[in-house]
């Protein structure tokens, strides 16, 4: 698995590293190798079974390749997302792949609808090197098709994991938060503009006006390259803001990026979970797939994984940037105890979908499918000695004639990723 991992606090990072423990506790014949991707002065934080690359050194990409190749895994399964490889538009990540020989499997977390030139590319080498490929929405399959061409027989849709647990504890867990009898809203993730929680903080006055006890619960940690350029900036705006609208009483911060159990707690002390992020183009949302299998009713903008998520009535969706609408669809949901249960019913039972053991099932399937995805041959690549900025380093391009079907009967798979 290559990717962003934990100990580093990411989404992609936590999605990693779920990836990673449930499918093997739930397949525990499919075994994966960790490739973490992280700054150089992040090394030590990592566990000495994790395999490290510099995210922006060129030569790190190459020596993990080298790794990978010797290590004789069966495939190689990559996260991508173009911010967490080093180089323009995340360029770097090609001079890995170029040198593996095993199947590669891509998550695709972002496509973009209006590539620029730079990020089309490097996409295009993706996908020239790709043998399967994940996204966690039908829209997301769509655009590899129609936009990038790729082969709807190669793409997977699988919806982002999420856990199983009881429906309707919220007393059990306000209760443990010293929030007993009182309607509880929450947003969690990294703090940044990217958020919009601006539009929620405006929206409370109105909603406190009708519904005095409201809590507004915002989890997380400000989002550590914004904490390295600019500081609490945006958060202290957030607070002042706060102060401005006078409504101290129904706000309260948790400044923490929570591990994952310590997390469900408190989206199951939540009535109503927010997510009014501003960039509709948003393909997947852990915490929305969370919010959803626990049983909360969601009022989120329109991007596209709330899109697809909530269809049905299983949540409901508002306009970008509107404080009113916020306001309104929380105080009907809040006024009418009825809707409000009805809502959430719909969304633990459409979370159903989604719970580990199924996501670990789907993820388990793709492996298969890219290890076994032609009859019995020799390597699904062959080498090729080119040039490479500058020196003969040697890539491997595909070779048809040449396939690789694994007996896997015997000791089960091993995965680089």
């Amino acid at each position: 698995m290559i990717g962003t991992f934990a100990p580093r606090k990411c989404g992609i990072a936590t999605f990693t590293e779920d990836l990673k423990t449930k499918v093997e506790a739930f397949h525990p014949g499919v075994s994966f190798d960790i490739y973490a991707l992280d700054r150089r002065e992040a090394a030590p934080l990592y566990e000495g079974s994790v395999e490290f690359v510099r995210v922006d050194e060129l030569q790190s990409y190459r020596d993990a390749a080298r790794r990978i190749s010797r290590s004789g895994v069966d495939a190689v399964w990559l996260q991508h997302e173009y911010g967490i490889f080093g180089g323009p538009d995340g360029a770097m990540v090609t001079e890995l792949i170029d040198r593996i020989e095993a199947p590669l499997i891509v998550t695709f977390h972002t496509i973009l609808t209006q590539p620029s030139p730079g990020q089309r590319e490097v996409l295009r080498q993706i996908l020239s090197r790709t043998a399967e490929a994940m996204v966690m929405s039908a829209h997301g399959r769509d655009l590899l098709i129609k936009l990038y061409g790729f082969s709807p027989d190669r793409i997977t849709v699988i919806a982002h994991g999420a856990p199983d647990r009881p429906f309707g504890r919220e007393d059990q867990f306000k209760a443990q938060l010293g929030l007993a009898g009182r309607p509880v809203l929450m947003t969690f993730g990294l703090l940044g503009p990217g958020k919009g929680l601006e539009h929620a903080i405006e929206a409370l006055p109105a909603i406190a006006a009708k519904h005095p006890d409201v809590l507004y619960r915002i989890v997380g940690a400000t989002h550590p390259n914004l904490v390295r350029e600019q500081g609490e900036t945006y958060r202290d705006g957030l607070k002042a803001r706060v102060t401005e609208l006078g409504i101290e009483a129904n706000v309260a911060w948790d400044d923490r990026f929570l591990d994952t159990d310590e997390l469900l707690d408190q989206i199951e002390a939540c009535d109503i979970y927010l997510t009014p992020y501003p960039n509709l183009q948003q393909s997947t949302s852990g915490t929305l797939s969370y919010a959803v299998a626990l049983g909360k009713a969601v009022v989120s903008t329109p991007y596209i994984h709330a899109r697809e998520l909530l269809a049905d009535d299983v949540g409901v969706l508002v306009p970008v940037g509107d404080p009113a609408a916020i306001a309104a669809t929380v105080n009907d949901l809040l006024d009418q105890p009825a809707k409000l249960s009805a809502i959430k019913k719909r969304a633990y039972a459409k979370g159903r979908r989604t719970i580990w053991p199924r996501f670990a099932q789907a993820s388990a399937e793709l492996v298969s499918k890219a290890v076994f995805a032609t009859e019995a041959g020799a390597s699904a690549f062959a080498f090729e000695k080119r040039p490479s900025h500058g020196r003969d380093d040697t890539h491997i391009l595909p070779c048809p004639a040449h396939r690789a079907v694994l007996d896997l009967r015997g000791g089960g798979m091993k995965l680089a990723g």
